[in-house]
């Protein structure tokens, strides 16, 4: 009954998803309709499309098992903070200001957006070329956690499963570009929605109730504690938890396929409901999620373990759905495989605009068509997709290649430790400088490195000293302090290096004074 349910509910799916890219490619006859979708899309559109990029498979079946197992169910926390830090206040701090900037500077990528804000074609090259090497492995993670889940229905090989995955995301995303990735992904969040409200019951249910479930997990002893750990408000080791919160949270903020949405909104009020819309959708998924993975060591033994004793994380998600009735099975099927497309489609879309406008164009002599670009957007869209899946494979059947692993979970740190700042510091400060830009894009990748280098030699950081053994510790640490040192980095370097001329800056930030009704900064047309 559960093949029969995931088959027909898949099929059903990718019907829908591929109808969306076929009605929607009269939209994307041009750069700004295929990239922006014409900085026309509504609230609801612009706030699913934010949550779905945001949450992946990743987060339901890596991270959720994972923070689960380490911190019990304080690792709701980590869902609260998506919540209020990654989807509430970058709204409220980056939205506006973000749509307004943009479009004054004719900006359509965040590499663009450097280059014209701080008057440096090298930052536009620079920015592109790190997004291309820390997006790519960031791509290819997102195929993680569906061989456990689909295993458990289908009889297939991995590989099988994510070629469909590329290929059905690829057709719908080449047809439609930004609108159909958009509309898509409302459905898609629909799905996840409905998806992780019903595992939240089922799971709960499944342990006697939630009463029952945290008494249980109260029960179960760890390290320094008797018991109580992983049911108490801060978990074991809050001080991890706090930067997981962090990374996972404020690390959106400097994701260019997050702040690319954006761009991307119609008007002031769409902004507000975006806003509302958005941070009660990172409440029930993100929320749920981690909740959900609270409960993961009442299931200990039903999961796999490595040789060294260590729980497999991705299979702990996943030996707790065993246990449920097989619609539930079929609805976690889809909804895992819509996390996972959602967040696809953004970061190709992301990685092939950003490719053909900041790197293609500029280097190419002759002038370029608006359809020459797309075409070309078009084509690189294939590519990393194809190249993504190939990695995930490749992975997959060689689990020694470890190096594929630690990329990917530097990936993110790199990128909101080079970005996070300039960009923050672009969109509020005339003081913000070149320099301090060059140093931090330095100062995030260089970290990241650091910590990839440290990860593949199997370097024992414990004996560096409790500041740098913690930092060190794992690229969730250093990734958060890559962010945040960024955020201290560029105003101090600003202080000391060459200023920006006062003159081009006040007519950069005359946008938002623009009259409409009130100051712009506070309205859109």
């Amino acid at each position: 009954m559960t093949i029969v349910l995931s088959s027909i509910f898949l099929v059903i799916f990718f019907v829908v998803m591929v109808t969306v890219g076929v009605r929607t490619r009269k939209e994307a006859t041009d750069v700004n309709g295929f990239v922006l979708g014409g900085r026309n899309v509504g609230p609801w559109l612009t706030a699913f499309a934010f949550g779905t990029s945001y949450f992946s498979a990743v987060i339901f079946v890596g991270y959720a098992g994972q923070f689960g197992w380490n911190f019990g169910l304080a690792s709701t926390w980590a869902g609260l903070g998506n919540a209020l830090i990654g989807s509430l206040l970058a709204w409220r701090i980056l939205g506006r200001r973000t749509r307004i900037m943009t479009q004054s500077l004719d900006s359509k990528t965040m590499p663009d957006f450097f280059e014209k804000r701080y008057n440096s074609k090298a930052l536009k090259i620079a920015s592109s070329i790190i997004i291309f090497i820390f997006l790519i492995p960031y791509t290819a993670s997102l195929y993680n956690g569906l061989s456990s889940l689909f295993g458990m229905v289908f009889s297939i090989p991995y590989w099988v499963i994510i070629v469909v995955m590329a290929v059905l995301t690829g057709v719908y995303v080449v047809f439609g570009g930004y609108m159909a990735t958009a509309i898509n992904d409302f459905i898609q969040g629909i799905i996840m929605l409905v998806g992780i409200i019903a595992v939240i019951v089922a799971v709960v249910n499944d342990n006697g109730g939630l009463l029952e479930a945290s008494k249980r997990l109260s029960e179960i002893p760890t390290k320094g504690w008797e018991s109580g750990a992983f049911s108490s408000f801060f978990g074991p080791d809050p001080l991890s938890l706090l930067f997981v919160v962090l990374l996972t949270s404020l690390g959106t903020w400097g994701l260019p396929q997050m702040v690319g949405k954006f761009y991307a909104i119609k008007s002031e009020k769409d902004i507000q409901k975006g806003t509302t819309i958005s941070t009660i959708f990172a409440f029930i998924v993100a929320g749920g999620c981690y909740f959900v993975g609270g409960f993961g060591r009442l299931y200990a033994d039903k999961i796999q373990y490595r040789d060294n004793g260590q729980p497999l994380f991705d299979s702990i998600i996943p030996s707790m759905l065993s246990t449920l009735p097989g619609i539930i099975v079929a609805i976690v099927i889809v909804l895992v495989l819509s996390a996972s497309m959602s967040t696809l489609s953004s970061l190709v879309l992301t990685s092939s605009s950003t490719f053909t406008l900041d790197v293609i164009k500029p280097i190419k002599k002759d002038k370029m068509s608006e359809k020459s670009q797309v075409n070309i957007m078009r084509i690189l869209l294939v590519f990393f997709i194809a190249v993504s899946a190939v990695i995930a494979i490749i992975k997959d059947a060689n689990p020694g290649l470890t190096f594929i692993a630690q990329m990917m979970g530097v990936s993110w740190g790199a990128l909101a430790g080079a970005f996070l700042a300039p960009f923050l510091y672009g969109l509020y400060s005339k003081k913000a400088s070149k320099a301090s830009v060059v140093v931090c894009f330095i100062w995030g990748c260089g970290l990241a490195v650091f910590q990839f280098i440290i990860s593949m030699a199997g370097i024992d950081v414990s004996s560096w000293g409790p500041v740098l053994g913690f930092v060190f510790k794992s690229s969730i640490n250093s990734g958060v302090v890559a962010m945040v040192g960024g955020l201290i980095i560029v105003p101090i370097v600003s202080l000391i290096t060459k200023k920006p001329d006062k003159g081009d800056m006040d007519k950069m930030f005359e946008c938002f004074d623009e009259k409409v009704s009130v100051p712009k900064k506070e309205a859109l047309d």
